[in-house]
């Protein structure tokens, strides 16, 4: 065997225990920060919980030596930039959030902005023509003030007044929330993107059974599915369970029930769609009273904006039917309607290309989860790279990720910075005024 196989086979194998020794230290990044924590026995860390401050301070100290000083912006979001190679340089961002759901693990989003850091740490201060900001997003899943996505919102300027009046469950506003943050609700205007923003990339834990079934480490992400959510309130009369015959009730639960048959019969036949009645309550809700109501939620997602919508009109008019033909009444009422987001088609391709350059399969696919991505699709071209979640199992203390499936993540986004760098399309994306 000649020296320079050897010396390629030597530097292989230090590029390798690299990356594992890295990914191990995500993974206890991402388990330090979930030792931030509203609650004693379980994470949970909603917008601008103290235990934010342990985020901020933690991941501030990643950084540092990277020649990286995060900052906050009014949202209470942390940004900090890894300079390019000449300066005043377009920028791509990379990240995620920073809450969490009651009860969370200890990867859904936090990973995003673990790897982000882990990736700047890779390249060993090597420049690009384009600047790197990590951003960890102060609010994704909506616990707090039961709306979500309010850091990646202020970025895009949608943090209007209604939004900023809205209270949790101590009467608190998300205005009044930052201000006791210490940060100034005025200056949310300066959160908001630069127009040298070249995109955002989202590594995000799959959350899904999909790539597991699959034996596959990583996906692109090519759309966000659309979001309806309803409630349905069905109403009959309510009588005595013991002296009123079968053919005589007006039961609203029966009709309820029938309903929930059909809402299942819909999206096993319609590829793609995925509907659930998540909540259900009755009546007056005694065990010898026949239920007078019925009260239901509906969730239901799709890729094609047309296919979801066409459903929720179908899945109306079965409930109308329903109710008609029991002498029951129904009323729905549309809680949220989110439309679907395509990611961006060049760095999808440019993301599946940094896949196959790490010995992977590449795989497509949607997310039926909302992401900041989504929001951040408003303004700028987006991407998303999922991660294998094993079990499927997430918004759990049972989330978990597998070290390898981390390294080729981190293998991933450094082909990809470098594939951008090279790419006379990218070039172009940062000669655009």
């Amino acid at each position: 065997m000649d020296k320079a196989r050897i010396h390629r086979q030597n530097q292989n194998l230090v590029q390798t225990t690299g990356t594992t020794s890295r990914a191990e230290e995500v993974i206890a990044r991402c388990k330090r920060v979930a030792s931030f924590t509203e609650d004693p026995d379980g994470t949970r860390r909603t917008f601008l919980s103290p235990p934010m401050r342990d985020c901020h301070g933690e991941i501030s100290r990643w950084m540092e030596p990277l020649g990286v000083h995060a900052q906050l912006d009014a949202a209470g979001n942390i940004r900090g930039i890894y300079p390019a190679a000449a300066p005043n340089a377009r920028r791509l961002l990379i990240g995620s959030h920073l809450d969490t759901v009651p009860n969370a693990g200890a990867y859904d989003g936090v990973l995003g902005i673990v790897l982000a850091v882990a990736l700047l740490e890779e390249l060993h201060g090597r420049r690009f023509c384009f600047g790197i900001e990590v951003v960890g997003f102060s609010e994704e899943e909506g616990v707090r003030f039961g709306t979500p996505f309010i850091g990646s919102r202020a970025l895009v300027g949608r943090l209007d007044q209604e939004l900023l009046d809205a209270r949790d469950a101590q009467g608190i506003s998300v205005q009044k929330a930052i201000e006791n943050f210490g940060l100034n609700p005025e200056k949310l205007p300066q959160a908001e993107l630069e127009n040298n923003t070249l995109g955002y990339l989202e590594f995000h834990v799959e959350q899904g059974p999909v790539l597991e079934k699959l034996n596959l480490p990583l996906a692109v992400v090519e759309a966000i599915a659309g979001q309806s959510r309803l409630e349905f309130t069905f109403r009959g009369r309510a009588n005595h369970a013991g002296t009123t015959p079968m053919h005589l009730r007006c039961d609203a639960i029966a009709g309820a029930a029938e309903w929930i048959g059909a809402v299942e019969r819909v999206a096993q036949r319609v590829p793609g769609l995925v509907a659930t009645v998540g909540r259900i309550s009755a009546k007056p809700g005694a065990a010898n009273v026949i239920a007078g109501e019925a009260w239901l939620t509906l969730d239901l997602r799709h890729s094609s904006d047309e296919i979801r919508t066409r459903a929720v009109v179908d899945l109306i008019r079965q409930a109308e039917g329903i109710a008609a033909r029991r002498g029951l009444s129904v009323r729905e009422n549309t809680l949220f309607g989110q439309h679907a987001v395509a990611m961006d088609a060049f760095l999808n391709d440019e993301i599946e290309r940094a896949i196959l350059k790490t010995g992977c399969k590449p795989h497509r696919m949607v997310s039926g989860a909302g992401h900041d991505a989504m929001i951040m699709a408003e303004k700028v071209p987006s991407a998303m790279i999922f991660l294998r979640t094993p079990g499927g199992i997430s918004h759990d203390p049972g989330e978990s990720v597998a070290v390898e499936d981390i390294e080729k993540a981190i293998e991933c986004g450094l082909h990809l910075l470098d594939q951008l760098a090279a790419s006379p399309e990218f070039q172009r994306r940062i000669n655009r005024a």
